[in-house]
């Protein structure tokens, strides 16, 4: 079930604005009639490409043996490092990542050579032929060694304010806890897939699945040894990215292109699923601890927290992945006098990456880890303590950055829905459920939401999009961001046709390349809208500055009274068609076509002193979750979700409750099924769909209801609407909280249960079986 919640939004009946909108590219995915990568005509003589990859998880590569590699049949070419033109490094920010393994194994899995052949299964079957001889090494499993070596990525980075040592001593009651967070498969429907086809002299096209695409053209034009203008890259869609085509799309790519540039045909690489997930990196396991001081009504007054990132074998985008956990272990709470510590474990696994939510949710958990333990502590219900901890004049509004949460909604949003889901009556019911139940047990909680929007990594914060009015006055926008089926398009789409007063059908959203809007952002950070919907916008109000003189010179009017609305301009008592306007307009030599450009302002932080306001503002969000646990078994459903989300004013409701209603299942993956599994030997074991559980529609709460909460957003996003791709992954904590709030009954909630996630029923079953044996 779905609802609005109204707070006084704007009326636009004629404009697609604010409207439910479908997905421009619905009906062409359910018909099977979308284009992704590996459904572009491939150009003739195409060739194919397959990894070959290392076999242990550390140690010196003394030599590879590729003879019975290069003389498979069908086999066209064979590249390792020493055959890249250009740069070797391909690494997004920090050195590390090579395209091939140098004599130096890093992980098992990572990419030797590459093998080009005239089809997929030659180039496959010739790439399990390689011989490796390899000096073994001890490679680096333990994220506890790594830490207390000092084994890191990158420095270790500190946030605080006030004196956490004197208001941690003086503080009446006192905890400490640990919590291990398991990562994430991004688990996209559509896998890593490049298409690289050579053009005149040096030139490349390279059409490629990636959430970036002018990070894959520098680092394709890099190890071609070419400038980036002779390097296009084409992106119409992604069947998902979550983070996982962020940086970590770009190694296929460049592989792709020096095979293509090699033998001058086009080339495809696509990795096959299993390899997929060997070789790509995962969302950050973490392992962190909490220290906090409180009084006897749950407040806290001191908190301590390190949060330890499982990074793998290089920095990747670990450095703002483990940063950005630090900024959310607050979540909606004042922490007191705190000190938060991150350190980035560099350890012998594939180098993990972005994923929905890039730290947010491995920082947040704990925030909640911290009320659940308080809450049992001082025999309280969790709620109570949560909202006694909230941002707010009675605690305070400066976190632990220095930053001002500003106008906290949370507790309004929190009465709400504590009013809506009748949290209290519930409360009570389940009480007496728990105390007449000796195997089901029922648990509830409803946490909230606090998630900063903006790339940490100020530079990143800035977009660019070109609009072209042609003139049959049909409109096309190109702009920097990606589609990877949230919608992005649609609202860009809405956008432009609302600026100029038309239908969405004379809007045409192309796919993002290079050549037409250079030096992107990502789209990630849940600011894909927020930036390339402002500069859409800015591109339309130079065109209709041009077209309102324009009619006004003619008119005799005054520009700055234009109205562009129901497929007209009208100027006071003058109105001309749209049609005629653009005809017109040609015709005088007013340009139809402009670029547009944004920068998110106010933004600032500095990491020598962990202060600043790294974010442009807050998107809020609230979640009741009700489970049933079988303490037999360990296992346990998800019975009923109540959500209440702040969208500010939604440019598409239909999409953003989509978004929210997606979000929330995967983050319910990732804290219950979703568990990665390496063995001793550093191999993914949970490498395929069998042995790797992502949520099922049999796992959808039969009761989940979204409400969206639309207030306008404070600051000046695009039509004060606010980013709802990331922040309602995190409404999903519920859903472990009341797991641990159903096994907790057990000791009349006395006893805060140990519940590392993925909390599995083996984990669940382990936590049950702990707290009944303290509570004997």
């Amino acid at each position: 079930m779905r609802k609005l919640i109204d707070q006084g939004l704007p009326s636009v009946i004629s404009s697609p604005i604010h409207q439910s909108s479908p997905h421009e590219s619905a009906i062409r995915q359910v018909a099977g009639a979308a284009r992704y990568v590996d459904d572009i005509p491939e150009p003739i003589g195409t060739c194919y490409t397959a990894i070959g990859t290392c076999p242990v998880a550390a140690g010196q590569l003394r030599h590879l043996d590729l003879s019975a590699v290069k003389a498979s049949p069908g086999v066209v070419d064979v590249i390792t490092l020493a055959d890249i033109p250009g740069h070797k490094d391909i690494a997004p920010v920090f050195d590390g990542d090579p395209v091939f393994v140098d004599d130096q194994i890093k992980f098992l899995g990572q990419p030797a050579f590459a093998v080009l052949a005239k089809t997929m299964v030659e180039a496959r079957r010739a790439a399990l032929l390689a011989k490796y001889d390899i000096q073994p090494e001890q490679p680096m499993f333990s994220v506890q060694e790594a830490v207390d070596s000092q084994h890191f990525v990158r420095p270790t980075h500190q946030m605080k304010q006030g004196q956490f040592s004197a208001a941690y001593k003086k503080a009446p009651l006192k905890l400490t806890g640990q919590l291990n967070i398991g990562g994430q498969e991004h688990m996209y429907l559509e896998g890593q897939v490049a298409l690289a086809i050579p053009e005149e002299e040096d030139r490349m096209l390279v059409c490629t699945s990636s959430q970036h695409p002018s990070e894959v053209q520098k680092l394709v034009a890099e190890v071609l040894d070419v400038k980036l203008h002779k390097v296009t890259v084409d992106m119409r869609r992604m069947g998902g990215g979550f983070g996982g085509k962020e940086t970590q799309a770009a190694q296929w790519a460049c592989i792709a292109a020096v095979l293509a540039q090699r033998n001058r045909c086009a080339v495809k690489l696509r990795l096959p699923r299993q390899q997929d997930m060997t070789v790509t990196g995962k969302r950050h396991p973490f392992e962190n601890s909490y220290k906090v001081g409180f009084d006897e009504a749950g407040r806290l007054l001191a908190t301590h927290v390190v949060v330890n990132g499982n990074c793998g074998h290089s920095a990747d985008l670990s450095e703002a992945i483990v940063d950005r956990a630090m900024f959310h272990v607050d979540n909606g709470y004042y922490l007191g006098a705190s000190d938060v510590i991150g350190h980035r474990a560099k350890t012998s696994f594939v180098s993990h990456t972005a994923f929905r939510g890039f730290g947010g949710p491995q920082g947040m958990i704990m925030a909640e880890a911290m009320m659940d333990a308080i809450a049992r502590k001082t025999r309280q219900d969790p709620l109570t303590v949560r909202k006694l901890n909230l941002y707010g004049p009675s605690t305070g509004n400066t976190t632990h950055y220095g930053m001002d949460v500003g106008n906290n909604l949370l507790p309004e949003m929190i009465a709400a829905l504590e009013s809506s889901s009748d949290y209290w009556q519930r409360r009570e019911a389940l009480l007496q459920f728990n105390q007449n139940s000796p195997v089901i047990k029922k648990g509830l909680a409803l946490t909230p939401v606090k998630f900063g929007i903006s790339f940490t990594a100020k530079h990143l914060n800035q977009a660019g999009a070109l609009v072209h009015i042609y003139t049959d006055g049909s409109i096309q926008i190109s702009h920097g961001g990606t589609e990877m089926g949230q919608g992005l398009h649609t609202k860009i789409a809405q956008i432009v046709a609302h600026e100029f007063g038309v239908d969405l059908a004379q809007v045409e959203v192309t796919s993002t390349r290079t050549d037409k809007v250079p030096n992107t952002s990502p789209t990630a950070a849940s600011s894909g809208t927020d930036l390339n919907g402002k500069a859409a916008q800015n591109a339309c109000l130079i065109i209709k500055t041009r077209l309102a003189e324009f009619y006004a010179q003619k008119v005799k009017g005054n520009a700055e009274d234009a109205v562009f609305a129901d497929h007209m301009l009208t100027l006071g008592e003058k109105s001309i068609s749209w049609g005629a306007l653009i005809q017109e307009a040609y015709f005088a030599r007013v340009s139809l076509s402009s670029t547009g450009y944004y920068k998110t302002p106010k933004i600032h932080y500095n990491r020598d002193t962990g202060n600043g306001r790294p974010f442009f503002y807050f998107s809020y969000g609230v979640a009741a979750s009700e489970v049933s646990v079988d303490t037999l078994t360990g296992e346990y459903k998800v019975d009923r979700v109540d959500v209440l989300h702040d969208v500010g004013c939604s440019l598409n409701p239909a999409i953003d409750l989509g978004q929210i209603e997606g979000a929330f299942i995967q983050g319910m993956g990732w804290l219950t099924t979703e568990e990665l599994l390496w063995n001793d030997k550093g191999k993914l074991i949970s490498e395929n769909m069998a042995t790797y559980k992502i949520p099922a529609i049999g796992d959808t709460p039969k009761h989940m209801q979204i409400t969206l909460y639309q207030r306008p957003n404070e600051e000046d996003s695009i039509y004060h609407s606010k980013a709802v791709g990331e922040p309602p992954f995190m409404l999903a904590i519920s859903v472990w909280c009341a797991i641990k709030d159903a096994i907790s009954s057990i000791s009349g909630y006395a006893v805060d249960p140990q519940l590392d996630t993925p909390a599995t029923p083996e984990k669940v079953l382990r936590a049950v079986n702990a707290v009944t044996a303290l509570s004997s």
